[in-house]
């Protein structure tokens, strides 16, 4: 009985993993007749919309516990927001319909849906007006030699001893921001390559994990804080690790933080962002990137690309689906 209970269990949650697909597809299939028009607030309503409705439909207890819209003031799935269909399993539920906006309104690539669940009360939920982490992310090769308290020269150095490569044979993606040209000044100085994104760093965090995969080693720099927590749900079924510590972004921003008892040198690390050992992440592509292809559209319906991790397997699975509103015509 026992374990017809855990076999009953284990489907159960697979099949959890494979309706989060569903949700993403929901939201990349309806954000993606936005790509290029130049409208955000239209891109994040329509993904917020179709992933709301999917996830409503899940059998689940979920409460959100990571969302994108108080710091964009966009359309949101709030924090606290009850999603699924109230049966069990309790679960915290983390989201970004679209991990790109600007990304997918100006028709760029590397836009995505993105949606993660794991146990109730695992996921690190950032104090109010902490938006923004210092982050550095890699695959498993590197996660127990980087130290984001060490200086960029340091840490490259252990990723290129433990990879077996040198400093120069070395990827790092990093933000397009003003904010990082120390950092990749820094980098330059010791001889690694720089690939800067001007959005999206959940796909860079996730690609630095797969390391020989993707030709990405490390991220480095400043993200979003909810940012952090989904890319630490991928990792956490990946092998990888992402080390975090809270950014103020001035010295008002500083001193307030202190005030309200923040400790600005705590390290957040995968266990620490997301707890336990059961995690399902996924993601749909929604303009084409690296990560994987954007969604297609034809008279007869479109194509989606996604992916698919859980955590107890370590399973990272590809899915390419087509999705029919009426069978093709034969001309």
């Amino acid at each position: 009985m026992v374990e017809e209970r855990f076999e009953h269990s284990r489907t159960q949650e697979r099949n959890l993993a494979m309706e989060l697909v569903r949700v993403t597809e929901a939201a990349s299939l309806s954000a993606g007749r936005w790509m290029g028009k130049g409208n955000k607030e239209m891109v994040d309503q329509a993904a917020v919309d179709a992933m709301r409705q999917a996830l409503d439909g899940v059998d689940m207890d979920g409460v959100v516990v990571i969302g994108e819209g108080e710091k964009d003031e966009a359309p949101m799935l709030y924090i606290g927001e009850h999603v699924g269909n109230g049966s069990p399993p309790e679960v915290d539920v983390a989201v970004d319909p679209v991990d790109g906006t600007r990304l997918l309104a100006l028709g760029v690539p590397g836009a995505l849906a993105i949606v993660a669940i794991a146990e109730r009360g695992s996921m690190y939920s950032a104090p109010p007006g902490v938006f923004y982490m210092e982050k550095i992310a890699v695959g498993p090769a590197a996660k127990h030699v980087v130290d984001i308290n060490a200086s960029v020269a340091v840490n490259l150095d252990r990723i290129a001893r433990v990879r077996d490569s040198r400093i120069d044979d070395l990827t790092v993606v990093i933000l397009d921001r003003p904010r990082h040209q120390e950092i990749m000044r820094q980098i330059r100085e010791v001889g690694a390559r720089i690939r800067l994104i001007t959005d999206g760093d959940v796909s860079s965090a996730i690609q630095a994990a797969m390391e020989d995969y993707t030709g990405v080693d490390v991220l480095m720099g400043i993200g979003g804080a909810p940012e952090a927590v989904l890319a630490a749900a991928a990792l956490k079924c990946i092998g990888g690790e992402i080390q975090c510590k809270i950014w103020p972004r001035s010295d008002e921003e500083r001193e307030k933080f202190k005030a309200d008892g923040i400790d600005l040198n705590q390290v957040f690390r995968v266990d620490d962002l997301v707890k336990g050992n059961d995690v399902s992440f996924a993601a749909t592509g929604i303009s084409s990137g690296e990560l994987m292809d954007g969604v297609q559209y034809f008279g007869w319906g479109a194509r989606t690309s996604s992916v698919m991790m859980r955590s107890h397997s370590g399973t990272v699975r590809y899915i390419q689906a087509r999705h029919k509103w009426r069978k093709p015509v034969n001309r």
